[in-house]
């Protein structure tokens, strides 16, 4: 029988016309031809679908398909190192210079994670952070703020006004965020006193060229001045290409990795440089990325384990629990920042997925101190698990605990009892070297452990915290991989597109034009038109909403839970060439 219109599945569109169009994106924003199919699989498949993605973090220049620069070009280990110089040349005097990463959403975590790391590690207080919406953000989604370049610019004076010197990171994975680029165009502004620094992963012809809502400049335009300025070393820029995400545009994953395992590289070899007195070379960086690339290696090492788990979690997003990471010292913030990136990310609700931290506010030691009173999601203690969750629990819920074995046994043990009273599924994830072994008595109270064995010689600098970073970063790979593979197996992914997401900003207003585009073949007109039928939850558009301001279209979507979704039958999608159950795998149909 003939299928008609509404039956064809994405297979059946004109492939050179999606070609095309993919072409014309950034490569953020791309689908990935590796997991284009990883809605149908399952968890052992997702998980090493997923290690392959990953590892295109670490291709080589001569591996890579395509010429953009990658992590080991030379003109980027070249950036690497200018950069480290200049921290360097900032650490001679903590006192009167500054260090600041800034950045929104996951960028923005990071960015927070990294100075109170490294301020840790040199015992000063020379790293600062900043991050779009406030700490409020660091564990709920604040994406509105973006879009405001003045207020980044506002945040930025504040935290620098008395400083000499400073140097400033902006981290906007896909060189797209309008709050970044107005205070890099601040520095910009006044190179007398900052250093304006880029992070990044497409090419630079690749920003964002949209106009910025109540500014006068694009990102393009900024990122574009900013390289002339890099030619000269007034100012750089560090933006190999990783390839396109696992889930397309979800920059929370090899966006957030490869940020980490980068500024963590230059920050080290400044670090080690002004300690030994001596010069930041490739060889030294190299040598750092190398470890990281052995990280990747460990990680996934535990496959088989990991998948189970995997498959677990997502029975709990099915049976409608939830996910809960108990987490000690920073492997509890990286709980903590995986579980508010699936809010924006995939539709979730706050308390699908949740992060906590052993003595909350007080071990993540963040500016805005204690805001456990701004409401439920922000109460991320150990004690508020166990006051408030523990009692209702579902049977359907998994309990994920992280930590090390170097943390406190007992504590550890005593907690996971607690949970074990009420928790039908109790697993961990722990770090250890191989000389550590954990207790019988504690190993008896998880059903899957993915035991991670660190060798000891992955770097001769600071060893404990070069330990610390890698277990950090092998920690998001896995949780990145546990939440994202649950909402897979949920049915919140179609092909490798995040189909809940929640429109609100305009990066992700853009991003559910471009997903109506793909599945449709259609003009961005048309597209635009729908999605504004969607928002407004109608079949006929006034001139009055058609001519509005895009934040407009943007405030109306933020208030509502679903808009780039399955078509309803009250407001379908009227050019839509995807039936909504024509794909399924794991029985659940998989909306478009």
């Amino acid at each position: 029988m003939k299928k008609n219109r509404f039956e064809h599945d994405i297979e059946s569109l004109h492939r050179n016309q999606l070609t095309e169009y993919e072409d014309t994106l950034p490569i953020t924003e791309r689908s990935n031809p590796i997991t284009q199919d990883i809605d149908l699989s399952d968890s052992v498949q997702i998980v090493q679908l997923l290690k392959k993605c990953d590892e295109e973090i670490f291709q080589k220049e001569e591996d890579s398909a395509t010429n953009y620069k990658t992590l080991y070009s030379e003109s980027i280990l070249t950036a690497l190192k200018d950069t480290a110089k200049q921290v360097q040349e900032m650490l001679r005097d903590a006192e009167d210079n500054l260090i600041v990463l800034s950045g929104c959403g996951t960028s923005g975590r990071l960015a927070f994670l990294l100075a109170s790391s490294f301020n840790s590690l040199s015992k000063t207080k020379i790293y600062d952070y900043i991050i779009a919406g406030g700490d409020k953000a660091l564990m709920t989604s604040q994406e509105l703020p973006e879009d405001n370049p003045e207020t980044g610019i506002k945040m930025l004076k504040a935290i620098t006004k008395m400083k000499k010197k400073v140097l400033f990171i902006g981290i906007s994975c896909g060189l797209s965020a309008p709050f970044v680029a107005g205070q890099l165009d601040f520095c910009m502004n006044n190179l007398d006193k900052f250093t304006p620094v880029l992070v990044g992963f497409n090419p630079i012809n690749m920003a964002r060229p949209d106009k910025i809502e109540g500014w006068h400049l694009t990102f393009l335009q900024v990122a574009e001045r900013l390289q002339e300025l890099h030619n000269i070393q007034k100012a750089f820029i560090i933006n190999p290409s990783v390839g396109p995400e696992g889930i397309t545009g979800s920059s929370r994953m090899k966006g957030g990795s490869a940020t980490k395992l980068l500024l963590e590289t230059v920050l080290l070899a400044a670090h080690e440089a002004l300690e030994n007195n001596t010069a930041i070379t490739h060889r030294c960086l190299l040598d750092l990325l190398r470890s990281y690339e052995e990280n990747l290696t460990i990680t996934y090492s535990h496959s088989e384990t990991f998948a189970a788990l995997v498959n677990q979690t997502g029975a709990s997003l099915q049976q409608n629990g939830h996910i809960y990471y108990i987490g000690w010292k920073s492997l509890g913030i990286m709980g903590i920042i995986d579980a508010s990136e699936c809010v924006p990310t995939f539709g979730a609700d706050a308390d699908h997925v949740r992060g906590f931290i052993y003595n909350g506010f007080k071990e993540m030691a963040n500016k805005e101190g204690d805001m456990s009173a701004l409401g439920p999601e922000f109460a991320v203690s150990h004690e508020h698990f166990l006051k408030t969750i523990l009692p209702i629990i579902l049977r359907s819920d998994t309990v994920v605990f992280v930590f090390t074995l170097d943390d406190d046994g007992a504590q550890i043990e005593k907690f996971a009892r607690q949970v074990k009273e009420s928790a039908f599924n109790l697993f961990a994830i722990s770090h250890g070297t191989a000389e550590q072994h954990m207790p019988r008595q504690l190993r008896e109270l998880f059903s899957i452990i993915v035991s991670v064995v660190w060798p000891m010689t992955l770097s001769k600098y600071k060893g404990s915290y070069v330990q610390m970073f890698h277990r950090e970063l092998c920690t998001k790979w896995m949780l990145n991989a546990i939440s994202t593979s649950a909402h897979i197996l949920k049915g919140k992914v179609y092909h490798n597109y995040m189909i809940d997401l929640k429109v609100s900003n305009s990066k992700l207003f853009g991003r559910a034009l471009h997903i109506l585009q793909i599945f449709t073949v259609q003009t961005k007109s048309q597209c635009f038109k729908a999605l504004l039928k969607s928002i407004y939850e109608t079949d006929e558009l006034s001139e009055k909403v058609k001519n509005v301001d895009i934040s407009k279209h943007i405030q109306q979507a933020a208030t509502m839970s679903k808009v780039s979704s399955a078509p309803s039958p009250k407001h379908p999608y009227p050019f839509l060439p995807v039936n909504k159950v024509t794909r399924t795998a794991h029985n659940t149909p998989h909306a478009a």
